[in-house]
């Protein structure tokens, strides 16, 4: 089970990921999240994480010559883009040498399906709102590798991983003692429970 950890803005936190055995840890690059983190922040971070684990950038609805300038800026290897971008941002992306992950609400998933080659995020009805996922919000999940995410707890993975079957999970909120805030016990506990 594939499991990122994302939102981390301190070395407490990106510690306790990495010695967890999170297979990828987050940094949002995002204006307005609560987890936001400058750019030269998250390189201090990056420089601690090791080759093996995956250093992904989220953002949300930003010119694509944003998002590559704060990735490179960063050092993140992967770029997690959120909304309704285009094709061609991920086509860009990749051309500059960055893996992606296209992140998108169930809702979405369900009314379109998803025709491109990104890895996949699926999110609750409300990404990033750390709302509970319901099994009914994604009737038919993808059959390909993806990563699950929304409202994602140590003490509720475990039984959505058995009813949706992702590849991978993604928690951010469901490790937080305050919005913004993670906690290193929460994020071990979590990492432990999404691999029994």
């Amino acid at each position: 089970m594939f499991v990122k950890v994302c939102g981390l803005r301190t070395v407490e936190t990106v510690d306790a990921a990495v010695d967890a055995g999170a297979d990828a840890v987050g940094f949002v690059f995002a204006p307005g999240s609560v987890r936001l983190i400058e750019p030269a922040a998250a390189a201090e971070l990056i420089a601690r994480v090791p080759e093996r684990v995956e250093t992904v950038g989220v953002f949300r609805g930003q010119p694509i010559d944003e998002v590559l300038r704060l990735a490179r800026a960063s050092g993140v290897g992967t770029i997690q883009l959120h909304g309704d971008e285009p094709g061609d941002h991920f086509v860009r992306a990749a051309a500059a040498g960055f893996r992606t992950i296209r992140a998108i609400s169930a809702a979405r998933y369900t009314e379109s399906g998803h025709g491109g080659d990104e890895r996949l995020l699926i999110d609750a009805t409300v990404p990033g709102s750390g709302a509970t996922f319901d099994p009914a919000d994604l009737p038919v999940p993808p059959r390909a590798d993806w990563l699950l995410a929304g409202g994602l707890r140590p003490d509720n993975v475990a039984a959505l991983i058995a009813a949706f079957g992702p590849s991978g999970v993604d928690v951010s909120s469901g490790v937080e003692s305050a919005p913004g805030v993670k906690d290193p016990s929460l994020i071990r506990r979590f990492v432990a429970a999404a691999r029994p």
